[in-house]
């Protein structure tokens, strides 16, 4: 497999490198997130990418944000000299896939990596005609009805998916209870509005990291619901 590895300290990259090669994979190294978004962009073979987080100037987080949002299929594992929840929490909201803490193990890294590989080489197979939509740290595949959040598949019923593909085609904009019933309904469902709110809820729970504080799916009081989607200056 071919690896990006950012690591600003000189060190810390050569013993990944090393050990990474050892087990055959090819190696392309950065030292500061610019440099690692530039090889990206230019290298669009790279199956994964191994982040450090702390970096001057575009930190490890911002490099994760921006590579989930350009290569939803890309693989991503951050290392952190920090072991507080908060942290590893913040690079899964960013779309990480996994997480090293500093100081780590050759076996434990190769590991992860060989773990991350073989979920991402289950995965169909990328179409370049793929329908999808970003919903950082989401992506709906509108052909196979599956919404992922980095290389994971959440399990949503039909209704479910017929709801977020309606709020992300609508990122940001408001959208009437009564206007999420017909448009997943139908115009002559016969039932209570609440049925709205009950999937919303299902979907909450499935999605959100606190349900009762959504980040995602947030409620317009008397209204409806909007799907929160984060600009780029936001991400940064």
């Amino acid at each position: 497999m071919k690896v990006l590895l950012l690591e600003d300290e000189k060190s810390i990259r050569d013993f990944v490198r090393i050990n990474l090669k050892r087990e055959g994979c090819e190696v392309v190294e950065a030292a500061s997130g610019e440099e690692a978004l530039d090889i990206a962009e230019s290298q669009p073979d790279i199956e994964i990418a191994i982040l450090d987080v702390m970096l001057p100037g575009i930190d490890g987080f911002a490099v994760c944000g921006r590579l989930r949002q350009k290569f939803p299929r890309l693989g991503i594992i951050m290392l952190t000299a920090k072991s507080q929840e908060r942290d590893k929490v913040m690079g899964l909201e960013f779309g990480a896939d996994d997480y090293v803490v500093k100081p780590f193990s050759p076996a434990e890294l190769l590991a992860r990596v060989k773990a991350l590989h073989r979920r991402l080489s289950s995965l169909p197979a990328p179409d370049e005609a793929k329908r999808l939509i970003d919903i950082h740290p989401f992506t709906l595949l509108l052909d196979e009805r599956k919404l992922l959040k980095g290389s994971k598949e959440i399990v949503l019923t039909p209704k479910e998916f017929a709801i977020i593909k309606l709020l992300a085609e609508n990122a940001n904009k408001a959208i009437s209870r009564d206007d999420i019933l017909t448009e997943v309904w139908g115009q002559f469902f016969v039932g209570d509005l609440k049925v709205v709110d009950v999937n919303i809820r299902r979907i909450r729970q499935k999605i959100e990291e606190d349900p009762a504080h959504p980040k995602y799916v947030e409620t317009v009081w008397g209204y409806g619901y909007l799907w929160r989607k984060e600009t780029d200056d936001e991400r940064d």
